[in-house]
């Protein structure tokens, strides 16, 4: 039995969060989802039901979603060898159509069926359906340390998104329906790209104006050179630190595709935690917030 304490402790909360609500309601948050949190099947139906909730109360809400390590589980299972160069998979064509299956496939409708069972209502695509995310092949190029010369780094259909189609995401966020994207990319010729998540994630967070971009990844948020987490950011800050080195390593591209965003018309991008309990809903109606906000001051 619920005590009378808890009761009131639970009616405080709501009430605190009314105000947060209000702001939010018919504005658009896209959520980029990943992480370890996709393999935690309590997480997954906690996920579930708190972005059921955001659209309950009148938040268009877009789910982008990443599945690196199923990826890779199924070309092992598969017997196909793959490798990475700067944190990039070598996507082939043969890997590309296993990329399209997984991220298409499995992933994308456990997730919708998770927020179905959360009582919510989810449609899931890929980029490549109704034209949503056009891209290009992603080109990188790699100083070679003993020539010094600029190599040009040929990492297959890995794209990068050139156009995002909003109207196809209007329209579904117009009505009760949540949109489910998989990161999967359409070229001029028709062919599949693989488009890292986070980048799919910004690039539509742009393209809508979203009120916010929360990446929800396996850390706390953005650390300062004492190694705590700093709760909010500014985008001249934010590149300050990379330059110094306090950004490093795999938060770096996180960081760059937060301030794309915000550079866009995004109003804010959140760096949190997916491993938490109800982070989104904590970054969004608790003032003290739950990561790193990133805006412009």
């Amino acid at each position: 039995m619920i005590s009378e304490a808890e009761i009131a402790l639970k009616a405080e909360i709501l009430s605190d969060a009314l105000p947060f609500m209000k702001r939010y309601a018919g504005k658009t948050v896209v959520v980029k989802y990943g992480g370890h949190a996709m393999g935690d099947t309590m997480l997954g139906a906690r996920f579930a039901r708190d972005v059921v909730m955001l659209k309950q109360i009148g938040v268009n809400v877009v789910v982008v979603h990443g599945g690196g390590p199923q990826i890779g589980q199924m070309l092992e299972r598969l017997k196909i060898k793959s490798s990475f160069i700067d944190g990039l998979r070598v996507t082939d064509k043969e890997t590309v159509e296993i990329v399209e299956m997984v991220l298409a496939g499995s992933i994308n409708k456990e997730i919708v069926g998770l927020i179905h069972a959360a009582g919510g209502l989810a449609i899931g695509l890929s980029g490549k359906d109704g034209g949503l995310i056009r891209a290009k092949k992603l080109e990188r190029t790699k100083r070679d340390p003993e020539s010094n010369i600029e190599q040009v780094l040929d990492l297959g259909f890995v794209g990068e998104p050139t156009q995002i189609n909003t109207s196809v995401l209007d329209l579904l966020t117009r009505s009760d329906i949540i949109p489910v994207v998989a990161p999967i990319g359409l070229g001029a010729e028709g062919e599949t790209y693989n488009i890292n998540a986070d980048t799919s994630a910004g690039a539509i967070a742009g393209a809508m104006k979203a009120s916010r971009l929360l990446m929800l990844t396996d850390t706390a948020g953005v650390m300062d050179q004492d190694k705590k987490v700093m709760p909010e950011i500014s985008v001249d800050q934010a590149r300050a630190m990379i330059a110094d080195g306090t950004i490093y390593g795999g938060m770096i591209p996180k960081i760059e595709t937060c301030l794309d965003a915000v550079e866009q018309g995004v109003e804010a991008a959140v760096i949190l935690d997916g491993r938490k309990a109800h982070a989104i809903l904590v970054e969004l109606f608790i003032s003290s917030g739950a990561g790193t906000l990133i805006r412009k001051k």
